[in-house]
């Protein structure tokens, strides 16, 4: 008879994250002590260059799937036009819900909502504040060729940064952001439980 004290084993389980997502995805596993979870990741940049998504998914998969009980993908379709999908369907691997990370953190119905809002939104998270003079500026090639600027952003309205933490900081950058845009800026708080629930069961905060 198994004693009273005994735990059930927890499958020992390998989140597949979008690097977008890493620092997220390590707070949520210390916060809530899932020390049956680890993460690897493919990188942030390929957002750019989203043909190269679904095969690295793929080959970690391969890499990992005999070392781990049960693999998640933290990733959402990325402009992969479903072919991320049918590679996860063939692994049989599941994949946070929704279309981007805007969504999932959002969840489905308020970002329905929000988006339905001004369709000429540019969205940022915590990870694309911090990476925003990188990713877009430089990424694109803004930086060196202001002109550029009304051919990416020239249809967009409003900058919304949707913070998974509360930080002073972060919201002064995102403000700044939006003045190198020309965008008006607006804040939404929506914190982390969205990808927490699809990692596993929450640790309730006192």
């Amino acid at each position: 008879m198994a004693s009273l004290e005994e735990t059930p084993r927890l499958p020992r389980t390998l989140l597949i994250a979008c690097g977008a997502l890493a620092r997220e995805a390590l707070a949520l596993i210390e916060l809530n002590d899932w020390r049956h979870m680890e993460i690897t990741c493919l990188p942030a940049i390929w957002h750019n260059r989203p043909e190269h998504i679904p095969e690295g998914m793929r080959l970690k998969i391969h890499e990992n799937r005999d070392k781990f009980d049960r693999i998640l993908a933290l990733y959402g379709d990325c402009g992969t036009g479903g072919a991320l999908d049918k590679v996860l369907e063939e692994e049989g691997v599941e994949r946070l819900p929704g279309a981007h990370c805007y969504e999932f953190y959002m969840g489905s119905d308020q970002f329905a909502e929000v988006y339905e809002q001004e369709l000429g939104t540019f969205y940022l998270t915590d990870y694309l504040v911090r990476q925003f003079d990188t990713l877009i500026m430089g990424g694109l090639g803004i930086d060196k060729h202001p002109e550029l600027l009304p051919m990416y952003f020239g249809n967009y309205k409003r900058l919304l940064y949707m913070a998974q933490i509360e930080d002073s900081s972060l919201q002064e950058q995102a403000k700044a952001a939006a003045e190198k845009l020309g965008l008006e800026y607006q804040y939404i708080f929506t914190g982390l439980n969205g990808m927490g629930q699809f990692m596993g069961p929450l640790k309730e905060q006192g």
